[in-house]
């Protein structure tokens, strides 16, 4: 394990007062620790369903396919010492092409698509690999600060063992014009680390007539750990 120095800058803070929310979300107080309970189990729990054929495909999950540019986002999930991370539950969600979630608290008045929920899940092979197609989610204004807009982006969570393992992270697109406006990610002080959210573009990973591919690993721990929301 590397110790928490090996981390600063890479990570963003609890608080960071230009992204809003962290001022009501950020502890004031040293945190409790909770009895062990179900969260500790030594196994994967990933709901009381299995992951089906289309929970990795967002544009197979309607009758219809959903509007947009479809993407495949594939990448590896790994160690500190680039070794693969073997049946790690992955889920994402996002908006759809237009900007918006299929939330009822999204009141973006852009349009809902009948055809595209906006969530997906799949589990890490021996290899440590991941793959999702879906649709590249449109930038929305967000109300943080005046004409804030947050960039097109994928949220990622990924659970290990146990609950308590659970990661968040996001997977933003390469050369997004509103990345210097963000303080979301501008929350990360190492601009190296923030790098390191940007997935890549991919033409091996590009199905021809279908998908445009992007590139994205996850790296668990050490000096390389991809940024994740919350760690302390």
């Amino acid at each position: 394990m590397h110790g928490r120095s090996d981390l600063f800058g890479s990570q963003p803070p609890l608080l960071y007062p230009p992204y809003r929310s962290t001022t009501r979300r950020a502890p004031s107080r040293p945190l409790i620790r909770l009895p062990e309970s179900l969260s500790d189990l030594h196994m994967p729990v990933y709901g009381w369903w299995p992951i089906g054929e289309t929970d990795n495909d967002l544009t197979r999950q309607h009758p219809e396919e959903p509007q947009g540019q479809r993407i495949t986002v594939a990448g590896r999930v790994v160690d500190e010492d680039a070794r693969a991370v073997s049946g790690a539950l992955i889920e994402i969600w996002q908006a759809n092409a237009a900007g918006r979630y299929r939330h009822a608290k999204d009141a973006h008045p852009a349009p809902l698509d009948p055809n595209f929920t906006g969530g997906g899940r799949t589990v890490t092979d021996a290899d440590g690999r991941y793959e999702f197609t879906t649709i590249k989610p449109g930038a929305y204004p967000w109300r943080n600060h005046d004409n804030a807009w947050r960039p097109a982006h994928i949220h990622f969570s990924l659970f290990g063992s146990t609950f308590r393992t659970r990661l968040v992270t996001q997977m933003y697109f390469p050369d997004d014009p509103l990345f210097p406006y963000d303080p979301i990610l501008q929350s990360i002080p190492d601009e190296r680390a923030r790098h390191r959210l940007v997935s890549r573009f991919d033409l091996e990973l590009t199905r021809p007539e279908c998908a445009l591919g992007f590139s994205f690993d996850i790296v668990l721990r050490g000096h390389d750990a991809t940024p994740f929301e919350g760690r302390v």
